[in-house]
């Protein structure tokens, strides 16, 4: 009688646990998706590159958040599925900003470093909102693990564009606009492949 007990308390707690997920993961999904539509509008019209790579990160996020929602309650197998796919992902994020930095590269103009520095001012007061609510998560499993190593990137490449915005203002160059932006790509970069080097072998253990 105790043990039945006691295993409706752990999936009773184990359920409320995932609600609690879920939640979670749906409201830092909406504040990305909308950061996005805000900072990539506001990179179009300032002109910079590390902007524009930031906002594809709310993007990346986004997307992210949707597949840890997704694979949230489901075997390992389907959530170390989820993170490989949320690797291949940022690798694709990766290359994207690599030809935005081309691209303004060919313009050679800077920058507004005043839009650059309200937006991502923003964009990093939202980002260490939604790390903060994600934190207590993160060591449940590789799929919430995967989850808040996208939203700890999220607010150092915020952090890269303020120091970007400060640095183009009192150069007038767009070089700090470019070199920030190649620094979110590497942080892409690494990142993606952490993911793939943690999912891909439990993946691969699941199938055999």
């Amino acid at each position: 009688m105790k043990d039945c007990c006691a295993d409706k308390g752990s999936e009773l707690e184990l359920l409320a646990q995932q609600a609690d997920q879920r939640r979670v993961l749906v409201v830092v999904l909406i504040l990305n998706a909308l950061m996005f539509v805000a900072e990539f509008t506001a990179g179009l019209i300032a002109g910079s590159a590390a902007l524009m790579a930031d906002s594809v990160d709310m993007l990346g996020d986004a997307t992210v958040y949707g597949l840890s929602l997704y694979a949230m309650g489901r075997s390992m197998r389907w959530k170390a599925g989820a993170a490989v796919a949320k690797g291949i992902f940022i690798l694709a994020l990766f290359a994207g900003i690599l030809i935005q930095m081309v691209t303004r590269l060919e313009t050679g103009v800077p920058p507004s470093s005043t839009l650059m520095l309200i937006f991502g001012g923003v964009a990093l007061a939202v980002n260490l909102y939604c790390l903060r609510l994600l934190w207590r998560f993160r060591t449940l499993d590789v799929n919430m693990s995967s989850t808040v190593e996208c939203s700890r990137n999220d607010a150092l490449a915020n952090a890269g564009v303020l120091i970007a915005a400060v640095a183009v203002a009192i150069s007038g160059s767009f070089w700090p606009d470019i070199i920030v932006a190649g620094m979110i790509a590497a942080l892409f970069l690494r990142s993606a492949l952490r993911m793939l080097a943690e999912a891909v072998p439990i993946l691969r253990h699941a199938h055999s």
